[in-house]
Order: structure tokens, then C-alpha cells, then sequence
């Protein structure tokens, strides 16, 4: 990591077992930090705390949020100090693009962006044993409390996702008590701005369609979620126990989507059943996307897509282009990296054999 300031914390030992784990969260309606666990309290005010010290690019207020009139429910978010203030995505040309030690990567932190170091005690159970976290502020936020999960920096690994760090960062995901608490990851040529692995976790604004509606099922482990803006495959864990085979699941298939030259991006979230509401209450959804490569960003474009903007909540950095984007638009604009609809049916009929066989 970076030098240390004079006076500059570091990360605070955060260790967790099965009882910190919240399997029925908060409803919507409540602040983040309204109803906390303490994975909530911990992550956000180390995260205030660091805003107040001026670690982030840039001083993150309230921001204007409209639900785009439609079906989808859209949500837009205007942000345009994102827009200005972040660094540069770094050029992206291949999928299976190695780690470069000269490019920015999350080694260079300094150690007071780093909030916690995320550790379970003792043995997961299952396969897939949940990987240690280095939780770090992203310093141009979405929200408050966008962080980083990072996976053993040091290790130097490209931005390919493993199941041990899905694992890790589902089993975050349970120990938040706030509904909108998700975990995600955009890989190569989904439009990822770092080539070092990291997932995002971030406290959504709002309740997203994607939550709460059936899917075509696939096989018993898979289905194909057509609610919102764009097609995925989804994957369902009704506890802790199958997070394991799940975080494999889910790497097998991205595995596979990069073996057939696609890009892909994940989404964890608190959700339904995939075949929709259930007596049972909410376990964890897992959306994958399969979508064709985008290499750097589009020009004019109102937002960038990736696995916010394909789930249906939309930052947008300028504001002429807040006010007037329409469901239309915005569906159009994150169709265009989709995959034509029989291309998609015939790619599921792959992964469910893969995943059953």
C-alpha cells in the first residue's frame, strides 16, 4: 500500500461468523445507517469518516433522483462529479487482458482509504471457502457507502472473477441489514475501470424490479430473469449454507461466456425466489449478464452500462441528460450491448447443461 499520512487510520479488524448474518433485512424506507447491523456501522462510519478527511475525489451531498415514467421503473441518479472527477477507466482491449504493474491498481491505496479487513471465523462450510476482504472507499462514490472489496491485493490478479471472492463477497452482502445493500462485479469489456480484481458494494437508492420477479426457470439451479431493462441469468441461495455452490455456479457460467468471447457483469442482491414471492421471505439473487464486449467509453452517451445501469438504476453525470432521459431511451442505450434474443436462449440451454452436468 501507498506511504501513510501522519495520523492516518488504517483498517479495522473486522471479523464475522453465522450469527452476524442478517437473513431478513430492514424494509425499504429506511437511511442506510437508520436500522444498522454491525457490518453497517462499521462500513459507514469508517466511511464518513474518510469523507471528512478528504480522502475522496470529491464531497458526495444529497443528489437528484427521478424514477423514469414506465413499466421498468427506472431509476436515474444525477451525479456529475463522478463524471468529472474520477480517474480515467484505464484501456481495456482484451478479455483475458494480464494485470499491469505499471498501470494504476489497488496496491497504491493509501492506508487510509481502507476501511476494514473482512475475515470469517473459522470454516465455511461447503465448497469454495469464502476469501478474505479488504474493504476500501471507491474514491469517486456512486452513494454513501460505495466501497471496494478486494480480494488479497497483493496477489496481483486481473480482473476475472473467482469463486472464493464471489464467496467473500456474498457472504458481505448477508451482513448488511439495509435491503438495498448489493454486491457486483464488472468484468473485462464490461466496462471495468481497474484491472485488478475488486468487486463494488454499494447501499441502492431504491427498490429495483429485479428483486422481486419470476424467472423462466433453466434447470434447478439456474433461470433467465426477463424483468428490467436487460435479460440475465439468475442464481438463488435461500441461506449461508449455499453460498458456496452458488459462487461456483455463478464463476463456471462466467467462465464459459468468456471461453465464447462475451463479457459479462454480476449483480447480488437481496430477492425473491426465482419463482417469485414466498412464505419464506428473501434469500440472495445473483443476476449474471452476458453482453457483448465494450471496449472504452462511448462518446455522447448519457451513462456508461454496467451492472447499475443493467439492473435498472442509471448515474448519469450530465444534467441536461438527466432531466430529459426517457425509459425508451435508456432501454435502447443498454440493448445495444445485449445479445440478440435467440443468441441468449441457445446460451442458456449452455449453462444449464454445464451447471447439471
Amino acid at each position: 500500500m501507498a506511504s501513510e499520512e501522519p495520523d492516518e487510520p488504517g483498517p479495522e479488524e473486522f471479523v464475522y461468523g453465522e450469527e452476524d448474518f442478517v437473513l431478513q433485512g430492514a424494509g425499504w424506507g429506511t437511511e442506510p445507517g437508520s436500522a444498522p447491523s454491525r457490518f453497517d456501522r462499521a462500513l459507514l462510519e469508517g466511511w464518513d469518516d474518510r469523507m471528512e478527511r478528504g480522502l475522496f475525489r470529491y464531497r458526495l451531498g444529497p443528489l437528484p433522483t427521478r424514477v423514469l415514467p414506465g413499466p421498468m421503473r427506472l431509476v436515474a441518479q444525477l451525479n456529475v462529479q463522478r463524471g468529472t472527477e474520477r480517474r480515467p477507466p484505464q484501456p481495456v482491449c482484451s478479455l483475458r487482458q494480464p494485470f499491469d504493474p505499471a498501470a494504476f491498481n489497488f496496491t497504491r491505496l493509501r492506508p487510509g482509504e481502507l476501511l476494514l479487513r473482512l475475515r470469517r471465523a473459522g470454516d465455511a462450510p461447503g465448497p469454495a471457502a469464502p476469501e478474505p476482504l479488504l474493504v476500501a472507499i471507491n474514491a469517486s462514490p456512486l452513494e454513501r457507502g460505495h466501497v471496494l472489496l478486494l480480494p488479497a491485493p497483493a496477489r496481483r490478479m486481473p480482473q476475472a472473477l473467482t469463486a472464493p471472492a464471489l464467496h467473500g463477497g456474498l457472504e458481505a452482502a448477508l451482513l448488511s441489514a439495509h435491503p438495498g445493500f448489493c454486491v457486483g462485479f464488472n468484468g473485462l469489456g464490461g466496462c471495468a475501470s481497474v484491472n485488478h480484481l475488486h468487486l463494488h458494494g454499494l447501499y441502492l437508492p431504491r427498490p429495483l424490479p429485479v428483486e422481486a420477479a419470476p424467472a423462466q426457470p433453466l434447470c434447478s439451479r439456474l433461470g433467465l430473469l426477463w424483468a428490467g431493462p436487460a435479460p440475465a441469468f439468475l442464481f438463488y441461495a435461500a441461506g449461508p449454507a449455499e453460498l458456496g455452490l452458488l459462487a461456483q455456479d455463478v464463476c463456471r457460467a462466467a467462465e464459459h461466456l468468456t471461453d465464447t468471447g462475451l463479457a459479462y457483469n454480476v449483480l447480488a442482491m437481496r430477492g425473491n425466489p426465482p419463482e417469485g414471492a414466498a412464505e419464506a421471505g428473501w434469500g440472495l439473487r445473483v443476476l449474471l449478464w452476458a453482453r457483448k464486449p465494450s471496449f472504452g467509453a462511448k462518446n455522447g452517451a448519457a451513462f456508461n452500462v454496467a451492472l447499475c445501469e443493467l439492473a435498472g438504476y442509471l448515474p448519469v453525470a450530465v444534467e441536461p441528460a438527466f432531466w430529459d432521459l426517457t425509459e425508451t431511451d435508456a432501454v435502447r442505450a443498454i440493448r445495444e450491448h445485449l445479445l440478440p434474443e435467440i443468441q441468449l436462449l441457445r446460451l442458456g440451454e449452455e449453462l444449464a447443461r454445464l451447471l447439471m452436468g
